[in-house]
């Protein structure tokens, strides 16, 4: 059998009983305290649906979409990792089923299996093995790579990964590889009981593939009591000390934290042979200033997906980092925009808040109360961010009520607009796919000095994530800056406006980037804080 390279370590997380359970919050809290013992660290998403990337799903059925400097749609999970162990993902860090066979059935083409049966073991099987190996190809040396597998033990489409993974843990020995199985133990109300047997079931499926897990993080409502936990040490073949508490916690990065109360860190320590041990100062401190703030404000986030918040997952962590920057709590007032038909409604839905925020997104629905939420922020001197789409209704609005356009609007809202403030940019008028084709990926932005912008970054030149089609029209900036509004931010290469704001306001903001998407546990994002700063001051004055 080929033998890999025991320099590197892996973890493997995997999901039993139901979705959902927060494999990927347990990946990035493992990862979390392994980066604070010095441990060079990442962590690998292998997803086994048969899209290539996420960014043709609906924000419905599978959350927000977490693009990368590098310009790849990738899995929400990844936000987790970057923000848990502050390192910036890559392509190499997300794998689909769909990429898998893509790239198989692509050699398969050219005659590289030199006329062999293509198969699932050991084409398919090698593929993925590949896919977790290049994590350490040069120029980065990882001690450890995590790989979480999505979905559930027993799924028909991630048989595959478990079966890769099953051939790697042999390949590397005992002691550079661990399996941590995520599951629930429901709780019976009628009987009192937390139930142990869907874990056990869990295990047993897991055990006809294979694999055996190292350590069993419980889900559960409640407190694990130790004949429990003995119970289910006994009966799925590990230590009692290896089944660890996931009960929920008012933050999710207090995760690391309860793992290692739990002592996590000494166990994965002693079974990969780590060294040092994790320095969690800075995290207590954060969540003791998270649990106690000195202020709190409502923020109104507007939008078109409210009902799912996964939708709008990276914004919703973005306050949480910025809320202790700021010592403050915000709390979040949904507003589904399709509502808001006047400023008459405006008034009465934005009564009480203390910032609004139009938030990302595709598509006309709800486009009109964008707008009319932009004015009443603008008008009634309400903190206002606006994040891409939100950017381009803010242009749409101020084109509308201040320069006197009162028929502007995007092409993407009215095809036959007569003033096209916002339209397709030009590199996207012959894409015909979908997928993957959006202007995507870091690009820099040159920002004007004197601005909020300037003053909230504190440099010239930014560097900021995008996924978008459509740009503030550049046959309209002069009209638009003659009017009073600022064009904040440049990408000068491709001659795009990136961000705008305007005077006299104590804080009116948007960019046609995605900031939420580089806000990290240790650093609040600079807008969200200066953001989150304003609403304090609207709020206490």
């Amino acid at each position: 059998m080929k033998k890999t390279s025991i320099d590197t370590k892996y973890v493997f997380v995997l999901g039993g009983v139901m979705s959902g359970l927060g494999k990927g919050i347990a990946a990035s809290s493992i990862g979390y305290l392994l980066k604070q013992a010095d441990v060079n660290v990442t962590i690998l998403k292998l997803d086994p649906y048969l899209n290539v990337d996420p960014g043709t799903m609906n924000p419905y059925q599978h959350g927000e979409v977490f693009v990368l400097d590098d310009g790849s749609e990738t899995d929400l999970d990844l936000g987790h990792y970057e923000r848990f162990i502050d390192v910036n993902m890559t392509k190499k860090n997300n794998a689909t089923s769909g990429q898998i066979y893509s790239t198989v059935l692509e050699r398969e083409r050219k005659g590289e299996y030199l006329g062999e049966t293509v198969q699932v073991i050991p084409h398919v099987t090698d593929e993925i093995k590949t896919r977790i190996k290049a994590l350490n190809s040069n120029p980065t040396k990882y001690d450890v790579i995590i790989c979480e597998v999505g979905g559930t033990v027993g799924d028909i489409e991630s048989l595959p990964f478990m079966e890769a993974i099953r051939q790697l843990s042999l390949e590397v020995g005992y002691h550079n590889h661990m399996i941590v199985h995520v599951t629930l133990l429901p709780y019976i109300k009628a009987s009192g009981e937390l139930k142990s047997k869907p874990t056990q079931h869990s295990v047993m499926k897991l055990r006809e593939i294979g694999l055996t897990p190292d350590m069993i993080l419980c889900r559960s409502e409640k407190l694990i009591e130790q004949a429990v936990r003995e119970k289910i040490a006994l009966f799925c073949n590990v230590s009692p000390d290896y089944v660890i508490e996931g009960i929920d916690v008012p933050s999710i990065y207090e995760v690391p934290l309860a793992m290692y109360k739990q002592n996590v860190g000494q166990l994965i320590k002693e079974r990969l042979k780590i060294s040092k041990s994790p320095r969690l100062d800075n995290l207590k401190k954060f969540i003791h200033n998270y649990k106690n703030p000195k202020h709190d404000i409502s923020i109104a986030l507007c939008g078109k997906y409210t009902e799912l918040i996964d939708s709008y997952k990276s914004v919703m962590e973005a306050f949480v980092h910025a809320g202790v920057e700021n010592n403050a709590r915000v709390n979040v007032k949904w507003v589904q925009t399709e509502k808001i038909k006047n400023q008459e409604i405006a008034q009465m839905i934005f009564s009480g808040v203390n910032g609004i925020l139009i938030l990302p997104g595709f598509g006309s629905r709800g486009s009109e109360g964008k707008i009319q939420s932009v004015r009443y922020a603008r008008e009634n001197l309400i903190p206002f961010f606006g994040i891409c789409l939100g950017l381009q209704c803010a242009v749409i609005e101020f084109a509308r009520n201040v320069c006197g356009l009162v028929s502007a609007n995007s092409t993407e809202f009215d095809k036959k607009t007569p003033f096209p403030v916002i339209d397709l940019m030009e590199s996207q008028r012959a894409i015909k796919i979908k997928g993957g084709t959006m202007r995507l990926g870091a690009y820099d932005c040159k920002l004007k000095t004197k601005t909020k912008m300037y003053a909230a970054y504190r440099k010239k030149i930014i560097s900021e994530r995008h996924r978008h089609r459509y740009e503030v029209n550049n046959r309209y900036r002069k009209r638009l800056e003659n009017n009073g509004l600022i064009f904040s931010g440049v990408n000068q290469d491709l001659n795009v406006v990136e961000a705008i704001e305007i005077k006299h306001h104590p804080w009116f903001v948007a960019g046609q980037f995605h900031p939420e998407l580089k806000s990290r546990v240790n650093r609040a994002h600079p807008l969200f804080r200066e953001f989150v700063k304003a609403s304090v001051k609207q709020k206490n004055e």
